[in-house]
């Protein structure tokens, strides 16, 4: 009865902590203002679209890489 007392004890304890840290990481993200937001995600568009386009390495279909991956006669 005590092992279940103890169990029980450290769920509570746990759901407890998790909820800490949801609330904790909400308060920190609605510390942004939306032009902080903006100017962020502004940012990371530019920089998107400045990044080199990488060409895919074959351009073989999925399915037949996966058929000569898993075929018997290799």
């Amino acid at each position: 009865m005590k092992l279940w007392k103890i169990l029980g004890l450290a769920g509570v304890v746990g759901v407890a902590a998790t909820g800490a840290l949801v609330v904790k990481s909400e308060r920190t993200r609605r510390a942004y203002t939306p032009d902080e937001v903006r100017d962020q995600l502004h940012t990371r568009h530019a920089e998107a679209r400045t990044a080199p386009v990488t060409e895919p390495s074959s351009q073989r279909s999925r399915m037949a890489r996966w058929k000569d991956k898993f075929s018997r006669g290799r």
